[in-house]
């Protein structure tokens, strides 16, 4: 987080405005779309827009055809040029226009940027397209056959060529490139070769008329290249005013980041149309500096890369509060679309059913032993275990599923664990592990088996150790795999027995699922066809219960347990947060702070998955976000690393990673957390 600036600003924390404007145009006529550029150059502005993107020839429009050869046009344009730029003093935008200039004799289709008075550079169009309704090579040339690296324009010299990149001075990572329509058209893109350089916001001035589909095909683009160069994507057509002589034209304005489109326009809207978006270029700049492919892409294009030059400006944003814009998704382990969750679910679901099948394969073994509690790790990891051993073909008695209550066990987890069994039609069998934990306990000499009520670590962990040697014996009296339930939340923050607890299984299937994802994959399974109305019924019941560890007895009258889980390590929806934005993206604990506070403090806004009941919306102050993500960094930094450096197999299931010391996450056991405890100290209590 930035010092000299707001804590509720998206400066602080790397973020950057930007806007594709798509204004009216008349054709030929400069003065007037000059007045609509800088009328919507300047509503931009007061939305704090620190780049403003606008449509390809946009001063003169695109469709004008052969006027383009006639002097009175283009004189108008350079008039209408100089009005923006003397106009532009008292916006604090970067204005990115569109005109026909002609230069030494030719003619060239150019992108103008305009920063308070002084334009920056000049990019003329590399590749013209020339085949069907297009015929550009009739009235420009391409910047690609130019020579000439600085012209004389307003009086003034400016840098001139399509290798050109307008770089903030004071705000990291801000660098912006721009090309042309039919530029990105092309195999290689001259926006690539901006991106190996350096430029994190590329942007396209467009016209693109519409045809049936088009726009699906312009989403396609910007979303591969923003995707591919592992950037910020702007593209702005030309709207409203074209000439209809013979095409149409619909305005598409998109705003990618790293293929996910974050703002679409409108479309064929009768008026001007403004979008914008935060961009998050820490995000860009993380993924660069992990994804090695992308530096041995710049040496494998040195000399194409070499020649970008770079051109500084400053862009003074504002210190003040600017909150963010742009979506921070609740669940970001967990889409908010119907369909998009759907799709996750599904991919999940057989991910982990893909795996458990080789592993039984390759190892030849046909069974599996299993603990069933009646919460929700086991819960998924049994129904995972059961369709697999339909996609294997082998009988789902196969399965040997153990429920081993103790001390805190409740009626209500044990009989959803034997309803689940039996459902399933699993070899099910209860296993009382009372007796062995007092045996356990009177061997150790712990307070609790001279009746003392001690309800310590070791009392907890004496029951989990119990659990797990007698899953360990069991498979291998049955020639057995034991089955691992943990997931990735509770693999995070380091709640687990380590070693001969619920931290070691032969194979576990929900290592990289988190919790979240867990409790919407359950309501998925139950809302398909796949099992059993009773399998389904007992579903519910469980994604719906408390989390609770259930190690410690709580009081006979008292149906709630004694121990609530969340209590401890807190909700499971914001550490999932906290999870996935630091070790998916590094960023600093301060960065998610602000965007958790920002998905979360108000539960009236924002997408729900549909799997959230209205029941459990729940929102969250800032102060209450500061102290779990201390509870976060502590755990996850400080004191589990030594439990990850030791988990057993299980599939990488989402590209928000898992903690595998075998994949994404090789860390030392013994790191400090100072740095990361430090920054949550610059996190205010409230707004």
């Amino acid at each position: 987080m930035k010092k000299d600036q707001s804590f509720n600003n998206i400066y602080s924390h790397g973020f950057v405005r930007v806007a594709v404007c798509i204004p009216e145009v008349k054709v030929a006529d400069p003065e007037f779309n000059s007045e609509q550029t800088l009328d919507l150059a300047k509503q931009a502005a007061d939305a704090n827009a620190a780049i403003c993107l606008f449509p390809e020839l946009g001063i003169s429009a695109y469709s004008c055809g052969d006027l383009f050869h006639q002097d009175a046009l283009l004189d108008a344009c350079l008039t209408a040029l100089r009005k923006i730029v003397k106009r532009s003093t008292s916006i604090p935008s970067l204005l990115l226009i569109g005109a026909p200039l002609k230069i030494e004799g030719a003619l060239y289709n150019c992108a103008i940027t305009v920063h308070q008075g002084k334009i920056l550079g000049v990019v003329p169009k590399t590749f013209l397209p020339n085949y069907r309704e297009f015929y550009e090579k009739r009235q420009f040339c391409s910047g690609r056959d130019c020579l000439l690296k600085e012209i004389n324009l307003l009086g003034k010299k400016v840098p001139f060529g399509a290798d050109i990149i307008y770089n903030a001075v004071d705000v990291e990572h801000l660098r912006i490139h721009t090309e042309i329509c039919e530029d990105l058209w092309t195999p290689i893109p001259p926006s690539t070769y901006a991106a190996l350089a350096g430029a994190t916001v590329l942007t396209n001035l467009s016209a693109s008329n519409i045809t049936v589909d088009k726009a699906r095909y312009r989403r396609d683009l910007c979303a591969r290249q923003s995707g591919a160069c592992i950037s910020a994507y702007l593209y702005a057509a030309a709207g409203p005013g074209e000439s209809t002589t013979d095409l149409a034209w619909d305005g598409h304005g998109l705003i990618f980041e790293n293929d996910e489109l974050l703002v679409e326009s409108g479309r064929f809207t009768p008026k001007a149309d403004l979008l914008c978006a935060d961009i998050d270029l820490e995000r860009l700049a993380q993924d660069r500096m992990r994804l090695t492919s992308f530096h041995d892409s710049v040496t494998a294009y040195k000399d194409a890369v070499s020649t970008i030059r770079r051109v500084d400006f400053t862009l003074n944003p504002p210190k003040a509060d600017l909150p963010l814009i742009r979506k921070a998704n609740r669940y970001p382990f967990v889409p908010s679309k119907p369909d998009d969750l759907d799709v996750r679910c599904y991919e999940t679901y057989n991910i982990q059913i893909h795996g458990l099948a080789k592993r039984l394969k390759a190892t030849g073994f046909t069974k599996l032993v299993i603990g069933v509690s009646g919460g929700l790790d086991s819960t998924h990891a049994l129904i995972v275990a059961a369709k697999t051993m339909d996609r294997l073909e082998l009988p789902r008695s196969n399965i040997l599923a153990y429920t081993m209550p103790a001390y805190a066990t409740s009626k209500k987890t044990k009989d959803n664990a034997h309803i689940l069994m039996e459902s399933l039609g699993v070899t099910s069998r209860e296993i009382d592990i009372t007796p062995s934990c007092d045996q356990m306990l009177k061997d150790i000499q712990h307070p609790y088996a001279e009746g003392e009520e001690q309800f310590d670590v070791s009392f907890e962990n004496v029951q989990a150790g119990e659990r797990t040697s007698h899953l360990f014996r069991l498979a291998g009296q049955n020639h057995a795999l034991v089955l691992g339930t943990g997931d990735l939340s509770e693999i995070g923050l380091g709640w687990m027995t380590y070693g001969v607890g619920d931290h070691m299984s032969h194979y576990n299937v929900n290592s990289s699922v988190p919790k979240t994802l867990i409790q919407h994959l359950i309501r998925w399974i139950a809302s398909k066809d796949e099992f059993s109305t009773a399998t389904r019924d007992v579903l519910t019941d469980i994604v719906n219960t408390e989390i609770s560890p259930e190690l410690v007895p709580g009081k006979e009258e008292s149906n709630e347990p004694a121990q609530k889980t969340e209590d401890k390590v807190g909700p499971y929806e914001l550490q999932d947060f906290n999870l996935y934005w630091i070790t998916r993206f590094g960023v600093r604990p301060s960065k998610v702070a602000f965007l958790a506070y920002h998905a979360w403090h108000d539960k009236d806004k924002g997408d729900w998955p549909n799997t959230v009941p209205v029941e459990n919306r729940k929102e969250y102050t800032l102060d209450e976000i500061k102290h779990w993500l201390e509870i976060f960094c502590y755990r996850f930094f400080k004191i589990s690393q030594f439990k990850r450096s030791a988990l057993p197999d299980g599939p990488k299931v989402g590209s928000g990673g898992s903690l595998s010391p075998r994949g994404d996450w090789r860390a030392p056991s013994d790191a400090e957390a100072k740095v990361w405890l430090a920054d949550i100290e610059n996190i205010p209590s409230k707004l």
